[in-house]
Formats: structure tokens, C-alpha cells, sequence
């Protein structure tokens, strides 16, 4: 007579099976587990909540259901936004890749010039930082800082005070492309100082919020004017009382103060904020390398540099500073140093200052003084002395 084998019972729902390896090491229990109660534990999965023997076990449906395969991909990219040390702050180049992406399927009727995007890209960034902090954060301290007459300045104001600073100051691009004036029509030639003063005591009580909306509306209309009208004003000429600029520089500038200011706001408020892009940051970088031989002379002019060693014909190449800048918008630049007519040259190089391109940019703001930038320095001592007390003396207000 045949035996029958007796049938196994079939495990209930929830069950565990025990495994071992190959060495006798226990691996976690794996539960059997109905569709619907694994599919209910992607969630948690996806939060690494699940014990070690639910994970095995959804992670074993994983490679059977393409379903839930499909969810638990969607939930994990889900969980990847919300990771407790992701930077809240936006990439800085966020804005151009969805503008680039968007005019690569309908392209502009009247698309922003090169030379405007620094501007644009820096008032957005500020504008950004503006709406995320509260009011009373409006009214709070900010050290502003520079250097004037070869000695450093300070001077207190708030979050509020540096937007109007930046409002009133932008107001000479506005006046010089037929826009409003911030500080009224027939307002006489101010430097950016006196218009910074002259805005702050016209106001009838400490400014807070409500100087976002002007400001704002004033930058959009400079970038919308200076787009529509293009090439035939990138040279227009843009007066501050002691030097001029073309618009392309001017705008320029402009973008250079507004991440430097919007720096000053970020620390007053305890806010992260990045440097530009390399592209905008090599671009301010070569703005300030192109005054450093006018302001060479300048300070020659009233003792505080040294004379001129060898003089040559404009044009002509003449003894040189080598300005090497590392990192985001680095580059190679070589200052003029006895003469602002003169050709920088290579080969006429006496000296070379290496620095940081965020460094240099604080330099030339008057963030740091000479002695406290940290600098590599090789070659005529007296020429690296010159030329970066030449940039500390670009910075004002």
C-alpha cells in the first residue's frame, strides 16, 4: 500500500519565514504579505520606516509588480525633495534654464540682450530673498561697507534702507534712458552717495516693505526699455557726477552692487545666499580689471601711488600687473600700470596677484581691505601695492 505525502498547509497572511545563510547568519524575517497590504507600505518604504523584513518583503514585490515598481520610484523622488539638508535656496542658473527652455519652444518677439541678463538675474535673485523674509525683518541692521578717501567707511541703515540705496542709485540708468527719476524730476547732478542721502531724508518715516513693489518695477522697466531698444543703446552713456559708463557697464554695475547689497541683507538677516553664476561673475570681474588703470592714474595724481616708471605712446604695450583670478568666472587679465592708454602685455609683466574671484569682487567693493585679502603675490611689490589699492578705491556707497 502507497503512503501519500501529507499536504503542507498553506501559510496564513502575515506569516514569516526564517532564512539563513550560507555561514548560518540570520537574515530578517520576511512576512507574507497580500498585494494590497504591500502596496499600502510603499510609503513607508520610501521613508525608510519599514522593518528589515517588510523592506525584503516589498522590495521582492518590487521585481514582480511593475505597478508598484512605478509608485515606489515616484514616492522615493517624492521623499529626495523633502530631505532635511537639501539647500532651500533656488540654483542661481534655475531662472535662465527655464527661460532658455521656454524660448526654445516659442521664442521672444524681443528677447533680453546678453548685457542685460546680469541685471536681470541678480534684481530676481534679490527680489527673491525680499519675498521670503518677514516685515519685521525689513527694519533690520545692516552695516554697509567701503572705502573712501584710502580709509574704510561704514554706515548703518537697514534691510529697507538698502533697497532705497539701490532704487535711488539705479535711478541714473532710469533718467538716462528717458525713465522716471526716484527722486523727482530736475533733481540736480548727484554722486551715488548724494543720491542715496538725499532719497533717505526725503522719506517721512523709516522705509520697510513697501519699497519692494517701487524698486521692483523700476529694475523691470529698465530691462524691458534697454531690450526693446538694444544695440542702439548699449553705448549710451550713463553719468555718475565723477565718471561715466556705457549702459552695457552700467547695467553691469548695477548687478555687481545688487549681489553685494543683497549679501549685506542675507547676513543681516541670517539668510544663505550664493555668488553669482561664473558667466556673470566673470563678467564683473573684467568690468573692475578694465577701471583698474584710470584708477591707477587717479590715485598717481594725488600721491597715492607711485610714479610712473616707463611711459609709452597710447595704444602701445607698457610695464603690466599679471591679474590671475581662480575659480567661478576666473581668467587672465593683465593691468596697464604706468599709463591708462597703455596696452597690458604678457610679456612686460613685472608682477602677479592670484586671487579668489569672490575675493577680488569684495576687494573692489571694499568689503576686505588690501592687507586682509588673501592673495598670492609674486614679483615688484610696489606694483601689487599700487594696483590693489587701485581696486579697494573703486568701491563707494
Amino acid at each position: 500500500m502507497t503512503k501519500t505525502k501529507p499536504k503542507t498547509k498553506p501559510k496564513p497572511t502575515g506569516a514569516t519565514t526564517e532564512r539563513k545563510t550560507a555561514t548560518g547568519r540570520e537574515v530578517p524575517e520576511v512576512p507574507v504579505l497580500t498585494h494590497g497590504v504591500l502596496k499600502s507600505l510603499l510609503g513607508a518604504w520610501a521613508l525608510s520606516a519599514c522593518s528589515a523584513g517588510e523592506t525584503r518583503a516589498v522590495e521582492d514585490h518590487l521585481t514582480d509588480c511593475a505597478p508598484c515598481a512605478d509608485e515606489a520610484l515616484r514616492l522615493r523622488d517624492a521623499v529626495g525633495l523633502l530631505h532635511e539638508d537639501r539647500d532651500l535656496d533656488l540654483d542661481p542658473l534655475l531662472r535662465s534654464r527655464v527661460l532658455e527652455s521656454c524660448l526654445g519652444r516659442r521664442p521672444a518677439r524681443v528677447p533680453i540682450p546678453g548685457w542685460v541678463t546680469p541685471y536681470d538675474a541678480e534684481t530676481a535673485r534679490l527680489d527673491a530673498l525680499l519675498r521670503d523674509i518677514g516685515d519685521s525683518e525689513w527694519h533690520a541692521p545692516v552695516r554697509l561697507a567701503w572705502y573712501g578717501k584710502d580709509r574704510p567707511a561704514r554706515r548703518k541703515s537697514t534691510v529697507a534702507g538698502v533697497i532705497g540705496h539701490l532704487f535711488a542709485v539705479d535711478g541714473l540708468v532710469s533718467t538716462a534712458l528717458g525713465l522716471d527719476d526716484p527722486l523727482g524730476a530736475g533733481t540736480p547732478e548727484l554722486s551715488p552717495t548724494e543720491r542715496t542721502e538725499a532719497f533717505w531724508s526725503a522719506l517721512e518715516r523709516p522705509p520697510g516693505r513697501a519699497l519692494r513693489e517701487p524698486w521692483r518695477d523700476q529694475s523691470h522697466a529698465l530691462i524691458r526699455t534697454a531690450s526693446f531698444a538694444g544695440r542702439e543703446v548699449a553705448d549710451l552713456t550713463v553719468t555718475y557726477k565723477d565718471f561715466a559708463l556705457p549702459l552695457r557697464d552700467s547695467l553691469l554695475e548695477r548687478a555687481f552692487a545688487c549681489w553685494l547689497h543683497a549679501d549685506d541683507i542675507a547676513h543681516a538677516v541670517a539668510y544663505p545666499y550664493d555668488p553669482p553664476c561664473g558667466t556673470h561673475l566673470h563678467g564683473m570681474v573684467d568690468l573692475a580689471a578694465r577701471q583698474l588703470p584710470a584708477a591707477l592714474a587717479d590715485r598717481r595724481r594725488t600721491g597715492l601711488a607711485s610714479p610712473a616708471r616707463s611711459l609709452v605712446t597710447a595704444g602701445s604695450p607698457g610695464r603690466s600687473l599679471h591679474l590671475e583670478i581662480e575659480g567661478a568666472g576666473g581668467g587672465h587679465w593683465y593691468i596697464a600700470l604706468d599709463s591708462p592708454a597703455a596696452l597690458g602685455d604678457p610679456e612686460l609683466a613685472v608682477a602677479q596677484v592670484a586671487m579668489d574671484g569672490v575675493e577680488f569682487c569684495r576687494l573692489v567693493a571694499g568689503r576686505v581691505s588690501p592687507e586682509e585679502a588673501a592673495v598670492g603675490q609674486d614679483g615688484d611689490r610696489e606694483a601689487i601695492r599700487d594696483v590693489l589699492g587701485a581696486a579697494v578705491s573703486l568701491s563707494r556707497l
